[in-house]
């Protein structure tokens, strides 16, 4: 009998020990390059805001969701389920920061604007009957967003149709909804107030002229795989 305790004793500070590798292994997540200046979107988002953005706030979301994911992988090698629990909130909200204003950097282009080509183009005709029709409704479902979010067009790989929707705060799309991010439009305050001030449609209305549809076109691509 002493020996079987023994032996699981054993067992359990090994696991533990390769639990704390794993953690100790683990890449950092970081913040991505852009690529494109911070003064290239202007005049419709202008290099103050996109500096703060990027270097500030996006780099927050990732450092805490860096400390978070220790905190976490601790309390996993504790078998601590208390602290787990407690721990979801933030790695959801720095988790979802992260990951959604990573698409949003992509989203845009100092390029871009103007309308989607090919097979975007017909998935947007054929589920929003034009091009301009899904622009007002997502227009309209992100300046409706209450308090802080993203407006999302995502896709429904169930049914393989292109979907509208809107997330509090940095829920992440894919993570709450199903749905698969295409492109992503930020609500926050952070993403415009420096220049549009309370007037969130016409910083909508601007974000418009920046979109990178390539980029949006090769997320559909990829969702569909």
């Amino acid at each position: 009998m002493l020996c079987r305790v023994g032996q699981i004793r054993r067992c359990a500070a090994s696991l533990s020990q390769t639990i704390n590798q794993v953690a100790a292994s683990r890449q950092k997540h970081t913040l991505p390059d852009l690529t494109y200046d911070y003064g290239a979107l202007e005049p419709h988002i202008n290099a103050e805001i996109m500096q703060l953005h990027h270097s500030k706030h996006h780099a927050t979301y990732v450092n805490n969701l860096n400390v978070t994911e220790e905190k976490y992988q601790e309390a996993l090698a504790k078998g601590d389920v208390t602290s787990q629990v407690a721990l979801q909130p933030a790695l959801k909200f720095n988790g979802g920061g992260h990951i959604n204003h990573t698409i949003f950097w992509t989203n845009l282009s100092p390029n871009g604007g103007g309308e989607p080509q090919g097979e975007l183009m017909e998935a947007i005709k054929r589920d929003f009957g034009s091009f301009q029709k899904m622009k007002e409704t997502m227009s309209a479902a992100t300046v409706a967003v209450q308090g802080s979010g993203w407006g999302w067009l995502g896709f429904d790989k169930g049914n393989g149709r292109l979907r509208i929707a809107a997330c509090a705060n940095q829920d992440p799309l894919q993570g709450t909804t199903g749905l698969i991010p295409l492109l992503g439009i930020d609500v926050w305050e952070h993403a415009y107030y420096l220049q549009y001030k309370n007037v969130r449609p016409d910083y909508v209305k601007a974000i418009w002229n920046v979109i990178n549809w390539e980029n949006v076109s090769e997320r559909l691509q990829t969702a569909k795989k």
